[in-house]
């Protein structure tokens, strides 16, 4: 029996078609055009400023990039729950000034931050419950909550800066190696914590369950209302986490402090492929995103861009990532309904 030598076996035939089809998918990656982007925005600015790839510059972005990190761990927990908390700018603002006071006040370091990261915990915990109180949407209960927060710092500290200079840094100053900032490290930890939750835990997959439906969820015997409480118990302690980084890395506190963080935050998870919507998400695009705030920051800087103009470009970054994410959502919703329209058919 003779065989035909044009006849490709279906075998090799299908492989190299899922191998092809792999490759497209990668390169269509909302991942991968993260990583082109970083890379070419990093190309541009050493072509204009060498110094942009100096040992020196490299960890001044990883020690930026720290605080927002773990600050943007925990809101990709609460973004996949279906929620959303825009006060851990204030958050932060009155749990630094609470750590700053104690240690001024002359209880210990270690005591000051415990209790630091325990109110942050509390207030993150207050939005929620208040949403759930009122059945109101997380987004107005923690636009409400910022007033609550500022105001109270401002109470405490009279609106002055409290100062700890030399009292506490060696969270926020210490390098390993001289080189690797401890900062980051611990934002490093941030996204390793939030990725063994959501890859290996129950409570992982009852959060991607409740963000994608909660009343599928719910029928399946999940309590969403307790899952979503974690969500905000979780986005607290590392609110908590990076306001001890902040503090202990700056020095002082204001009321104001860590104000505007909450947008950046919500702009990297978005960025990194976590839709409003909820549901879905990987910590992975979190951390890429962030990256991608550090590098166009420090690229603005090295280019003397005005500050002001710094701000409309992380503005109008933030309005882009919302955008996909209402575009992606919009996508995802067209193709379940012409599955559905199919398997009715």
């Amino acid at each position: 029996m003779q065989t035909n030598p044009n006849v490709k076996s279906p075998g090799v035939g299908s492989g190299t078609l899922v191998k092809n089809n792999k490759y497209q998918l990668i390169f269509r990656s909302q991942w991968f055009l993260l990583l082109l982007a970083e890379f070419l925005i990093a190309i541009i600015t050493g072509i204009v400023n060498p110094r942009f790839f100096t040992v020196s510059n490299i960890i001044n972005v990883l020690e930026q990039i720290a605080v927002l990190g773990i600050v943007s761990s925990g809101m990709t927990l609460l973004i996949i729950s279906g929620e959303i908390d825009i006060s851990v700018g204030a958050n932060i603002g009155l749990s630094s000034c609470v750590m700053a006071i104690m240690i001024k006040s002359g209880i210990g370091v270690f005591p000051s931050f415990v209790t630091g990261i325990a109110l942050a915990i509390f207030s993150s915990f207050l939005v929620g419950l208040t949403a759930h109180t009122f059945k109101a949407p997380s987004f107005i209960t923690s636009l409400a909550f910022i007033s609550v927060f500022q105001g109270i710092a401002l109470a405490i500290t009279k609106g002055s800066f409290q100062t700890i200079y030399g009292q506490a840094e060696t969270i926020g100053m210490t390098r390993l190696g001289n080189i690797l900032p401890l900062s980051f490290v611990i934002s490093l930890g941030a996204y390793l914590v939030v990725h063994f939750i959501l890859a290996y835990t129950k409570f992982g997959r009852r959060i991607y369950s409740v963000g994608s439906n909660p009343a599928a969820a719910y029928l399946s015997g999940i309590s969403v209302i307790k899952t979503k409480y974690y969500a905000f118990l979780f986005s607290g302690f590392f609110v908590g986490i990076g306001s001890m980084v902040l503090l202990s890395r700056i020095g002082a506190a204001q009321p104001s402090t860590g104000s505007g963080i909450e947008l950046k935050a919500i702009g990297a998870v978005v960025i990194g492929g976590t839709p409003l919507s909820g549901g879905k998400g990987r910590i992975i695009g979190t951390l890429l995103g962030v990256l991608l705030m550090g590098i166009i920051s420090n690229a603005l800087n090295m280019m003397r861009v005005n500050p002001y103009y710094q701000q409309v470009t992380f503005g109008l970054l933030i309005i882009a990532s919302l955008a996909m994410s209402i575009f992606s959502s919009y996508k995802g919703h067209a193709r379940s309904g012409k599955s559905t329209k199919k398997a009715i058919e």
